[in-house]
């Protein structure tokens, strides 16, 4: 599940620097992983990717930054799991899906 930082302002950098994009991981069981990132190119390659495979999308700059400091095959540290729980329980309600475990919510 891409996360893309896709915003740009007044800064002195250059827009494939502002560009940027990490991709997750997340089985169910363990924490969530980092499985790709990526700045300008890189960035819209994985983009690309997700939206061709419809994976769902979140545009959150900070947490981006945040992510694309990590190293590819990194889990999620402790610190950013209620972020990325609400991204991920977001991303389950896009598509219909409902967690193990949950019941499906009352109409």
């Amino acid at each position: 599940m891409p996360a893309a930082n896709t915003q740009t302002n007044d800064t002195p950098y250059s827009d494939d620097q502002l560009r940027k994009a990490v991709a997750l991981f997340y089985d169910g069981q363990s924490a969530p992983t980092i499985t790709a990132k990526g700045v300008g190119i890189e960035a819209d390659a994985i983009l690309q990717v997700a939206k061709q495979h419809q994976v769902p999308l979140c545009d959150n700059a900070p947490l981006v930054d945040l992510l694309v400091t990590l190293e590819i095959g990194d889990n999620i540290p402790e610190a950013l799991y209620i972020s990325i729980a609400h991204i991920i329980a977001f991303a389950y309600e896009m598509q219909g899906k409902i967690p193990a475990g949950f019941d499906a919510p009352a109409p």
